[in-house]
């Protein structure tokens, strides 16, 4: 059996799976692997390439504050500048040769004797794998990483071409089409737009109605660009101005949703400007709390509803047949094209199926139990040295997850200098942190409007908890992990067991 050693194995090469390379690296942790189940860098943004695609975090916020780019040509940066620009950072970075693609984690097991992950993968494909042996796992694979299907009667036997919104079939020609979108969310409020005018006939199929807002987007002038790239400080000025006006949304969220009112009725102008037809308004209209779900961002969503071509259908969907949908009212819509708008496993990340801890209990049927958890969104009692970025409660409903992912890849970085400096074999949170962590925070999210909005999201799991959004300030987030904190660990001396399946570092192999 093919084993590599390496000391830290890093899963993803997203914005996440780059920066603790990049990181790692600059901190003399240069033994690493990073494993990537696509054919490139760039994570979601490589993966979602449907039409309309960008991002509703400005763009000022949404790249490394290590990296900054001067050259977006929006404030609100479209897919492919935004992967063209996680590409440079790639490049320049001088780690990509420890990227290894087209791999998928199969399996991953802790050893404790040799106090050591053993994680086998395969080729994305079905080809022949690698096995590594790991002193770490750091796992940046996301909770937007795995399209999620509804679970329709008959989906499986529709006889048109459907696919996923993160898994857009670019060889389908829309044009004359009778297209459906299933799902309102982020996604598909951009795609609607950018294909309502090219297909024959477009049915959108809408289980709640989201809470949108103008985007107020615009194009950098060249004067603009070019007194970014070349005025010192300037840039880093704009991204602190727009840093903090997004923080000045977290009360609304977090303690007294009535300060989104402003937004509410700017929410419900857009529909008014939108759409004339006071049944489709009223058909489009939330009847929550703005901020329970995700607040989306565009112009042109409401106006592509109100054209003549295309249908919002409220009903529940009932089946799916070979030629079509059926609402539970009766009525059959045909269908050439199925495009499925509905979202991600954020709830149930499915890397924690792959990966089995200390007692031999997978992580899948763990977070089944009790629901996903992690102190500081990081590190889970009886996973040893196996740290997230981008677990539990860590996403954002207001700015940009790149300053989380920096936030937890500096306390990861921490641990791992702490390990190497006092001799620690293995740093493992005690279940004690870990559950005073969650209460805390579950007993925070009880006066958010995600709870208290009166909607159902995404946001929340079986158990109606919310596990995947951050209750407090990004600066918070910061502030609590700014250092790693070795006094809630159970901390194991380096093991003097052989590694049984010790093979030739990551260096040797490549020399070799």
């Amino acid at each position: 059996m093919n084993v590599i050693s390496v000391d830290h194995l890093v899963i993803g090469a997203g914005f996440a799976g780059l920066c603790a390379a990049i990181k790692l690296d600059q901190a003399g942790e240069r033994d690493f692997v990073v494993i990537e189940k696509g054919s490139d860098v760039g994570g979601t943004w490589r993966d979602n390439t449907y039409p309309g695609a960008a991002c509703d975090v400005p763009s000022q916020l949404y790249s490394y504050s290590f990296a900054p780019n001067p050259d977006w040509s929006m404030s609100f940066s479209p897919q492919p500048e935004i992967l063209a620009y996680i590409k440079r950072v790639a490049d320049e970075s001088g780690t990509l040769d420890r990227f290894v693609f087209d791999t998928l984690v199969e399996d991953a097991t802790w050893d404790d004797a040799a106090q050591r992950w053993t994680v086998r993968t395969a080729g994305n494909g079905g080809g022949e794998g690698t096995t590594y042996s790991a002193r770490t796992v750091i796992s940046g694979a996301g909770g937007l990483s795995a399209p999620k299907l509804p679970e329709i009667s008959g989906i499986d036997s529709f006889a048109g071409e459907l696919f996923h919104s993160a898994e857009w079939d670019h060889d389908v020609d829309l044009s004359g089409k009778r297209v459906a979108v299933i799902g309102t969310g982020a996604s598909s409020i951009q795609i609607v737009p950018a294909i309502q005018e090219k297909v024959a006939h477009l049915d959108v199929y809408q289980r709640t109605a989201p809470y949108v807002i103008p985007r107020n987007d615009r194009r950098y002038s060249r004067l603009e660009k070019l007194a970014l790239q070349k005025v010192p400080g300037l840039q880093s000025l704009y991204r602190t101005g727009i840093y903090w006006a997004r923080e000045g949304y977290v009360p609304a969220f977090t303690m007294a949703p009535r300060l989104a009112l402003p937004a509410q009725k700017m929410a419900l102008a857009n529909i008014r400007k939108g759409i004339k037809d006071p049944a489709l308004r009223a058909a489009v209209t939330p009847d929550y709390q703005i901020g329970c779900k995700r607040i989306l961002i565009s112009n042109t969503y409401y106006p592509a509803l109100a054209a003549d071509n295309c249908d919002v259908v409220t009903d529940p969907i009932a089946e799916i047949t070979p030629t079509g949908i059926v609402t539970a009212d009766g009525t059959a819509r045909d269908v050439d094209v199925l495009i499925i708008a509905t979202g991600f496993h954020t709830t149930e990340l499915p890397i924690a199926e792959k990966v089995t801890g200390r007692s031999g209990r997978p992580l899948a049927e763990k977070w089944n139990e009790s629901g996903m958890s992690a102190y500081k969104g990081t590190a889970v009692a009886d996973f040893p040295n196996l740290f997230f970025i981008v677990g539990p409660n860590t996403g954002l409903g207001h700015s940009s997850m790149v300053f989380m992912i920096e936030s937890q890849v500096s306390y990861i970085v921490d641990a791992l200098r702490t390990m190497r400096a006092e001799g620690h074999g293995s740093v493992e949170v005690t279940a004690a942190a870990e559950q005073a962590w969650s209460a805390d925070l579950q007993r925070r999210m009880k006066r958010t409007v995600w709870s208290s909005g009166g909607c159902a999201s995404w946001y929340l799991d079986k158990h109606g908890n919310n596990t995947t959004l951050w209750p407090r300030s990004t600066f918070a987030f910061r502030g609590e992990t700014a250092s790693f904190d070795p006094e809630v660990y159970t901390v194991s001396a380096v093991s003097t067991t052989q590694n049984p399946h010790a093979g030739p570092t990551q260096r040797e192999a490549v020399s070799s």
